[in-house]
This record gives C-alpha cells, structure tokens and sequence, in this order.
C-alpha cells in the first residue's frame, strides 16, 4: 500500500478497530516508528478515546520521539484526566533528557493541564524559566489551581494578570463554584464585562453542583443564545438531583428548539429514564433512537446498558454490553455484574468479575454485595479477604457495610471484629449506614451489649438504626427493651414504618407481652398481612388459639404463608393437632415445595405418637417431589466457619469430638437426662431413636467447641432450622455441667443457656 492510500485512510477511520489495521500496514511498511506517522496515531487514539496500554505502545514504538509525539502523549494524557499524572511527570523528565528537543512554550499548556493535581508544581518552574508572564501558560497554571486548589492561588494569578481573557474569567468563576464559593462565583459572574455561553453555563452547574435547581434554571432561561453545553448541563443538573422527569421535560424543549443532542445529551436522558419510576419514557426514548436512526457512541451505549440492566432486561443489556466491545468501561462492566447479582445470577455476575481487565473499588462491591444481598455469606467475606489481599483497591463505606452485614448474617463474631480493624486501618468514616451494620453484626452475634453501645454511640440515629436495634432485641427475647426503644425513637420525631410495627410485634410475641403487642398491633393505622401474622404468633404463643384463628378468620385481607405458619406452630406449641392440621393444609397450598410446613405438622403427630400420619405426611411429601431441608450448625473458630450435620464425622477432629460427647451423654443421664424420642420422626428401635437424637448437628457443634476454646469463653453456635426440643434440653443441661455460656441462634430467636437455664424460658 502507497503512502498516499495510507495517508487516505487516516480521515475514514471511525473507530480503535480500523485504528488497529492501519497501524499494522504502517508496521508491515516499516512506518510505525517514524515520528509523523506516531503523532498521527496517538492523536487518533485520542479522537477515538483508545485504551491507554495500546496507546502507550503506539508512543514506545519510536526510539526518538519528537516534541510532536510528546505533546500528542501529553494531550492524550490530559483527555484523561487526572488518572495517569505519574505517568505525564515521567514523561516530561524523559523529554529533558532529549538533548535535541528544545521545549517551546507552546509545550508547558498541555504538559501542565494533563498532569492533573501534579501540575502545580510546574508553577515554580515555569516562573524560574521566565514563562510566567506568557499568556497561555498562565491561563493553564490558574485552570490547575481552580480545579484542585487552593483556589485562592488561582486568584493570585488571576489578579497578577494585565489583561484578562474570557477563558480567564471563566476558569476562576468555575473554580469558586469547585471549592463551593457562590459569594464569589456570583460577584465575579457580575464584574464581568462580557459573558460567553461558557460563563452562563458555568453558573447553571455550579447551582446544581449545590441542589440549587431554582437559581440553576434560572441562569439557564437567561442564556442569550444556549448550545448544547449548556442544554447538557441543565439536563444533567434534573438527571443527576432526583428529577428525572424534568430533565426529560426539558430534553422535549430542547428537542423543540432546534438544538441538536449530541452523545452526552442522549447519555443524560437515557440515564434519566433508567431513574424514572415508570418505563413509558425509556420506551418513547429508544423509539426516538430507532426513528432517528442515531448510532451511540460508547457513552451512550454504556448508560443504555445501565437503563436496561436496572430494569432488569438482562437479555437486551447484555446485548449492549457485547456491542461495546473494545469500548468496554469499568461503568458498562460494573452494571453488568450489578444487574446480574440483583437477579441472583451469581455465576454469570462472577464470571464477568473474573474476566475484567480492570477493576475498581465499585467492582469489587457490586460483587460482595451481589454474594452478601443473595445468601453467599461466606464467598462475600472470602472475596473481600482476596480484595484486601490484593490492596489495590482500597475498601470504602459501600464495602464495609456489606462485609460486616455478611458477618453477622453468618453470625461470624471473630471476623466481624477483623473487618472493624480495617475500617480503622483504612479511616473509613462511620457513617449512620456502617454504624447500623455493626448494630445488625452484634445483635446477630449474640452480643446486644455491644450492639446497644454503638447505638447509644450514634451522633445521628436513623429509621434503620432503630429498626436495627428493636429486631435485635426481638430475636433475643427482650420485648420490654423494644417497647422503650419504641417509645424513645418517637419521642425523637422519628415515625416508625411497617418494619417497626413487625419487628416490636416479634417482639412482644417471644416475650409473650400479650397486653403491649395488642396496643402496638391496635396503633397500627392500617396494619398488613406481616402484622396480622405477627398478632397471630402472639395470640398462639400465650396459649389463645381459638383466638388465634378468629383472627384469620376476620381478616380483610387474604392470608399468606406466614398467617398459617404462626398458627401452625402455635398449634404443635400447645398440641392443637385439629387447628394444625387446618394450618397446614393451607401452607401446603401457598408453599407446596416448603418442607418446613411438612416437618412441623409431622412433629406435631410423631409427638402423639401418630406413625401412620407421620408415613402419610412423609409419602405426600415425597409424592410433591419435596426433600427435607438439611439442617446445619456451625462456630466460629480461628477465622474459619465450622459447619456439621447430624450424624456428621467428616471433620478432621469428629474422633475427639464423638469421644467427648459420649462421655457428656453419661453426666447427662446421670444429671437425670432422658432423650426426647419424639423427636424422632420415624418409627424405630428405641435405641435408634436415642443414638438419632444424640448426634444432632447442634450437639456436635457444642462439643467442638468446647474441644477447641477456652476455658469459661462463650460458646456461639448458628444453626439454619429451628433447634429441636431435645438439644435444647440437652444444652441447658451441658451448660450448667460444663460452667460455660452458650448462645445458640436458630431460624427463629437466640437462646442464651447459663447455669441450666435458657433466656427463651423454654418457649420458643
């Protein structure tokens, strides 16, 4: 190919891809380290926003860059941003050596405005070099101090300066808005003697920048004559402070005007659609597109992608995604994962992650939170310990909320407490959301201590906080502490919301205060079928079922599962085999694949000593294609989660643990222990029965924990299902034996066992 073709193929190239081809005929006709053909392609790796590792190995290809090649590095650098300072400082220190470059002054504007924050120590430079006066550069050494400060050097400059451009006034005036100074932003808007497009528009974000949408839109409709800059800015300033349908309000007046949208106009209004409550605008919007005819660039691509992905059209997202190709970000990769986690697609958000080129502290959250919002503890907790690892990004309040939640989820104490290290090691600020994380941590932890000391800690206490506080206190029996806590957050103006009102009701439920959770139920303006429930629960547990039932009976609104699960239980609490049977014929309707529902109602007739009802609820189940979940407990131990099922010797310490709990089983009985065979919900030998009861993964769980801890620590066992009547008979017992402390939490409350007593007085 003749270098006349070449030179013609230059104005054709549309994007990195053709960019690529061109450059491997240049390779292929020994042209790609000629100084000329460099500059050419690193100016188009800007116009084309191209990678920087390719752009940078387009500029390392010339063994003798000229003063051209730098300064196209440098405007490459500046398009960038402030990301890659180093590497421009770097750069300008390897050009000082290049003893056959002489440094213009036409140089020192684009070194200094793409080294970002690192540009103002060119200002001593410059001045030692004489360039100080010279009109360009000082423009570029006050556009640095107004945009990273302190803005009162910029001021200096600006003062210092004979004659005033336009561009003058208005970097000084945007630096005031930067550093959040209307006062003089205002007074030197009002001292200019002339005012371009840019000075009215700088006025319009800078409002916005402060949530002053009134006086940003009124500096917008007293524009003269508006670009699209300045249509950009007040659409953004709609998009980006709540107000998404005035933005597209506003993008139908630009329409109408005449103004033509360029690819950050469509970026706007896309994102604004993704942010409105109903998809009626994202539809109109994307007709527009296709009637236009209007090709995205990459950013508009990107922020279609997000508007699809937030509403859950995966598949069309996803397609999107693909079209981006090398213009793939860390924003279209981040949405992407996040769109897969929200949906739970776990796999597909980790596959994504795994496969980033680059990731940021976003990426790296929007993965723990997918694991820690659907379940996955544990892979949350074991990623941030590869995020820390890495050190590269650093961990931010978004992260630490979501590990710490994850903790006390997996009710992991010892973890817990290292994640709170690295909020110091880091100085993450405590803010009221990693303030109610540490209150959720504690409480699941079994440590309402701790989690009362940060509450009574918080400077600024929220809706959550309370919330957060009231159900740890729910799950630990405490209802007369919910009461008062209650009380005091409406002393304090703040009006409690459908998850107070359940919470409380749990509350009063575990601490059978009959009399408070009927008030708390009667206050509730229009209760919902949670506190229906909740009432229910209450009402079965002191012993009034009949009552109970009148309630669902009476309700306006249709019963869900959890109405019948309430009663159902209150029915096996109090042997009311007529009212379960009642209940769970209904749950077997809501949740035919719920094996929670079976397993009760088989309790309640293995307790009876109903076998025949117990096979029957058994076939029925195993006709639904219904399995029994796995019930599972695990402790905390050396930073590690150690999880056991009945019947489990997979761990490496099963022989001293079997060993120490046959050796338990004998103080047991000679302490008066009997087994609770009903408990047992199959028709066995009786000594089948008791070795069944015997190794109940709660049990094993305690023994290795008393294996492993010391002496008098407290022992904290987490079990997914309900802890069954014999364990905790059993653990009462091992409690008072052994002189240690065990907090054991079920699906259902905590029960703190000391001296042979348990919190739960036995009812639970």
């Amino acid at each position: 190919m003749s270098l006349s073709q070449l030179e013609g193929l230059v104005c054709k190239i549309c994007n990195v891809s053709q960019l690529r081809q061109l450059h491997a005929h240049l390779v292929q006709n020994s042209l790609h380290h000629q100084n000329q053909w460099v500059s050419l392609l690193i100016n188009q790796c800007t116009r084309l926003r191209a990678p920087p590792t390719y752009t940078r190995l387009i500029f390392d290809s010339t063994p003798h860059p000229s003063i051209h090649v730098f300064t196209s590095m440098f405007k490459y650098y500046s398009f960038l941003g402030n990301v890659h300072s180093n590497q421009v400082v770097s750069l300008y220190q390897r050009m000082q050596c290049c003893d056959d470059i002489w440094l213009g002054t036409f140089v020192y504007p684009v070194l200094i405005k793409s080294s970002g924050s690192a540009g103002i120590a060119f200002h001593a430079h410059v001045l030692k070099l004489g360039l100080g006066s010279d009109q360009y550069v000082r423009n570029a050494i006050m556009s640095v101090y107004s945009k990273y400060g302190p803005v009162d050097h910029a001021r200096e400059v600006f003062d210092e300066m004979p004659e005033r451009t336009l561009v003058d006034w208005n970097n000084m005036i945007s630096g005031y808005w930067k550093c959040g100074n209307k006062v003089e932003a205002c007074k030197l808007f009002d001292m200019m003697p002339e005012k371009s497009v840019v000075t009215w528009t700088a006025m319009v974000t800078g409002y916005a920048r402060m949530k002053d949408l009134e006086n940003a839109r009124r500096y917008f409709d007293n524009i003269p004559e508006k670009n699209v800059v300045s249509w950009n800015a007040m659409l953004s300033a709609y998009a980006q402070n709540g107000s998404p349908e005035e933005a597209l309000r506003l993008f139908e007046d630009m329409m109408n005007s005449g103004d033509q949208p360029n690819e950050t106009t469509w970026a706007i209004v896309i994102s604004a659609c993704s942010s409105c409550g109903n998809s009626s605008p994202a539809n109109s919007l994307v007709q527009k597109l296709n009637q236009k005819r209007i090709h995205l660039s990459y950013i508009g691509k990107t922020a279609l992608l997000d508007m699809y992905a937030k509403r859950g059209s995966l598949k069309i997202a996803r397609e999107v995604f693909d079209e981006l190709g090398v213009y793939k970000n860390s924003v279209s990769w981040n949405a992407m994962i996040s769109a897969y986690a929200r949906v739970g697609n776990l796999t597909s958000a980790r596959d994504l992650f795994d496969k980033m080129p680059e990731r940021n502290v976003v990426s790296w959250n929007s993965m723990i939170s997918g694991y820690a919002q659907n379940g996955q503890s544990a892979l949350a907790i074991d990623l941030f310990k590869d995020m820390t690892a890495a050190n590269d990004p650093k961990p931010d309040e978004v992260t630490m909320v979501s590990v710490i939640s994850a903790c006390g989820h997996l009710g992991a104490l010892e973890i817990g407490n290292w994640a709170i290290n690295i909020l110091a090691k880091h100085r993450i600020s405590l803010s009221i959301s990693v303030h109610n994380s540490l209150i959720f941590l504690y409480s699941k932890c079994g440590s309402m201590d701790d989690a009362k000391r940060i509450f009574n800690e918080m400077k600024t206490k929220d809706l959550v906080s309370y919330n957060t506080l009231i159900a740890g206190f729910a799950a630990h029996g405490d209802g007369m502490e919910a009461v008062k806590l209650m009380a005091k957050m409406k002393e304090e103006s703040i009006e409690p919301d459908r998850v107070t009102y359940t919470v409380i009701l749990t509350a009063c439920s575990h601490a059978r205060l009959l009399e408070e959770g009927w008030k708390v139920f009667e206050s509730i303006k229009d209760p919902d079928v949670d506190h229906y429930a909740c009432v229910v629960d209450l009402l079965g547990r002191v012993g009034k079922v009949d009552e109970a039932k009148n309630i669902v009976d009476g309700m306006q609104k249709e019963a869900h599962a959890g109405v019948y699960g309430s009663l159902l239980n209150a029915s096996r609490i109090h042997k009311r085999i007529d009212l379960g049977e009642f209940a769970a014929s209904k749950l077997f309707e809501l949740e035919p694949h719920n094996s929670g529902n079976y397993i009760l109602l088989s309790n309640m007739y293995a307790s009876a000593g109903k076998w025949d009802d117990v096979v029957r609820v058994r076939e029925t189940m195993r006709n639904a294609g219904v399995k029994k979940a796995t019930g599972w407990s695990w402790v905390e131990y050396s930073g590690k989660m150690h999880k056991f099922i009945a019947g489990d010797r997979s761990h490496e310490l099963s022989d001293g643990i079997y060993r120490l709990l046959a050796e338990l089983g004998r103080k047991l009985r000679n302490a008066g222990y009997i087994a609770d065979k009903a408990c047992v919900l199959r028709d066995v030998e009786e000594e089948e029965k008791e070795e069944m009861v015997g190794t109940h993964s709660e049990k094993l769980a305690v023994c290795f924990a008393l294996l492993v801890t010391e002496a008098k620590s407290v022992i904290r066992v987490v079990k997914n299902l309900r802890v069954c009547r014999d364990c905790h008979t059993a653990i009462k017992m091992i409690s008072k034996l052994e002189g240690r402390k065990i907090i054991l939490r079920d699906n259902n409350r905590f029960h703190h066992f000391s001296d042979g007593l348990c919190s739960c007085g036995d009812y639970w």
